[in-house]
């Protein structure tokens, strides 16, 4: 039996009387097959260090180990801690953190891995009401994870893998982007949660670049155009611009030769060939 299970799951959250906080976004995986997919899609084996966000009762985690070098699990509700000592009692390679990721020195417990040499992918079921602050700030950490294999929103994964010119494609395709490659890898249908959320998920694979998307000389002001470039998505990109930072020739030059009448979905973060 796996904890993901759903029989096994019911019983840890009556056995510890656990309730679901809303304020932590907690949906907790029911199926063991998407769990198995997670972790083949990351490719993860015993010469790897995996990185988790949220790892509940340790559904997600109990495969990972099985597969990993090691695993630190980063969990903000300390509630979930001495369940989680329980669940992965059998597992000598796991650690928990009871600490929040947005706010850890990082770099400090990646040392702290056995191996701290080995490659580190980041696996997580993420949850929905703070997808994008955690993926940005682990992904401007400096810090050379080797990929990202996370469950979020469906919506949100198809913005930040979009294509140029499509709906979906705006500032947080070009700040993903610039940095990772990304793909939908699968779908994740909400019927195989507990709680079960208001949409379907996805899981989206992320594979750092050996040099950004494009050459910028002022990275901050790349991220301030492409912020600013997309506040009105029907106005064209010109107006976005000058909206923010004012009609100078300065600004014009420096947002680059693009034809300032075309809208904001053109501007792109891929390199000539």
């Amino acid at each position: 039996m796996r904890i993901a299970d759903y029989s096994v799951t019911k019983a840890v959250l009556e056995r510890h009387g656990f309730t679901f906080k809303k304020s932590f976004g907690q949906n907790f995986l029911t199926d063991t097959n998407i769990l198995q997919k997670i972790v083949d899609t990351a490719e993860i084996d015993k010469q790897v260090n995996v990185i988790e966000i949220g790892p509940g009762i340790g559904a997600l985690t109990e495969f990972l180990a099985e597969n990993a070098a090691e695993v630190m699990a980063f969990e903000i509700d300390d509630r979930l801690v001495p369940i989680l000592a329980d669940t992965l009692r059998d597992f000598d390679n796991v650690t928990v953190v009871n600490q929040d990721i947005l706010k850890v020195d990082l770099n400090q417990y990646i040392a702290e891995f056995k191996n701290p040499d080995l490659p580190i992918k980041v696996v997580a079921n993420l949850p929905y009401y703070i997808t994008t602050p955690i993926l940005m700030h682990l992904i401007e950490s400096k810090i050379p994870f080797q990929e990202f294999v996370v469950m979020m929103q469906k919506e949100v994964a198809d913005r930040i893998s979009a294509e140029p010119n499509t709906k979906a494609y705006g500032s947080l395709s070009i700040a993903v982007q610039y940095y990772m490659s990304a793909k939908v890898a699968f779908i994740v249908p909400r019927t195989v949660f507990v709680p079960a959320p208001n949409v379907d998920s996805a899981i989206l694979k992320m594979v750092r670049r050996e040099e950004p998307a494009v050459a910028v000389k002022d990275e901050d002001f790349f991220f301030s155009v492409s912020k600013a470039s997309f506040v009105h998505r029907r106005k064209t990109l010109w107006n976005n611009l000058t909206s923010r930072f004012g009609k100078t020739e300065e600004i014009k030059a420096k947002a680059g030769s693009r034809n300032p009448s075309c809208r904001p979905a053109t501007f792109c973060t891929r390199r000539s060939s």
